[in-house]
């Protein structure tokens, strides 16, 4: 009797490992993207500012928004696909969702696009 439960119980631990597999995500957003603004004016520096997203496998990321190497705000974010389109909500801040298509440039330079603007370029 003591063979047969410890065969079941082995039984059960390989069953129960082999479940437990999380699906690869090989999705070419996965990375570290980032948006930077210089701007001068009249002689004048302003603040300039670096937008940073990453994005991992597991469809989450982490968004920091830096002002002259300060960190300013940082959040937690999801993202999701849908074809070609990406939306990256924010939840827990007044955030709008960015709405994105992962483009080429000329430059051989990859952009996450937002119709005209770009949102970010890949690191």
């Amino acid at each position: 009797m003591k063979r047969l439960l410890s065969l079941l119980a082995l039984v059960m631990l390989v069953l129960s490992a082999n479940c437990t597999r999380i699906a690869e995500n090989n999705d070419p957003i996965i990375g570290i993207w980032s948006k930077t603004d210089n701007t001068v004016a009249n002689k004048s520096s302003e603040p300039s500012s670096l937008q940073e997203w990453i994005f991992n496998d597991a469809y989450l990321g982490r968004y920091h928004k830096y002002i002259d190497k300060k960190l300013e705000f940082k959040t937690d974010f999801k993202w999701s696909r849908d074809g070609d389109v990406y939306i990256i909500s924010y939840p827990g801040t007044d955030l709008t969702d960015d709405i994105v298509t992962m483009e080429n440039t000329s430059d051989g330079i990859t952009v996450l696009q937002e119709t005209e603007e770009i949102l970010a370029i890949r690191e």
